[in-house]
């Protein structure tokens, strides 16, 4: 375990958790470097050696933060606080955001009208808490020569959903299933 853990803040995390990698103190070998101090401002255009020194004179790290620029931007900063730091943004930023997810709702066509409200219930459910919904009805046998009983289903279906929902595709047959999609209204 201490090898995983050594692994993890060695140069300050950047090759464990890091997707876009800056460069680090010798890692820069340009001849010269625009260069910023750790407070933000701009100390002028030195070379990469006098910036090192610069660096290691304050006890922090150079960091290239623009590569393309004409010269490179570089920057003082504590490299170890500022991953932390961005992947503490990076892990508050995905809990707020919400994935939307496709649920299905599967009926019969001889579906009786008690089941019907208990799929409905779900359905309704799961508009609410913002995610599509795929309603689809099986067909079995001589089922098939009567799919206008499953695209009646399907419309009564979405009818009764219509006060939270949108219909994003209307009902299709493919193979032995038909289907219709849902989508919460925006409002809601």
């Amino acid at each position: 375990m201490p090898c995983a853990f050594a692994f993890l803040f060695w140069n300050g995390g950047a090759f464990a958790i890091s997707k876009n990698v800056h460069q680090l103190n010798e890692e820069i070998r340009d001849k010269e470097i625009r260069l910023i101090s750790d407070t933000g401002e701009q100390l002028g255009i030195v070379s990469s050696e006098e910036g090192l020194r610069i660096a290691e004179e304050r006890g922090l790290d150079l960091v290239k933060i623009s590569p393309q620029a004409v010269p490179p931007v570089c920057k003082l900063m504590n490299y170890g606080k500022f991953r932390f730091e961005q992947s503490k943004r990076e892990k508050e930023a995905r809990k707020n955001q919400h994935v939307v997810e496709i649920k299905e709702i599967r009926m019969s066509p001889g579906i009786d009208v008690g089941d019907f409200n208990t799929k409905l219930k779900n359905a309704l459910k799961f508009l609410g808490e913002g995610n599509r919904v795929k309603v689809s009805v099986r067909f079995r046998g001589r089922e098939m020569a009567h799919t206008e009983i499953g695209r009646d289903l399907l419309m009564k279906f979405a009818e009764s959903c219509s006060e939270v929902a949108n219909m994003d595709k209307a009902a299709k047959l493919e193979g032995r299933n038909m289907s219709m999609f849902l989508s919460p209204k925006a409002g809601k």
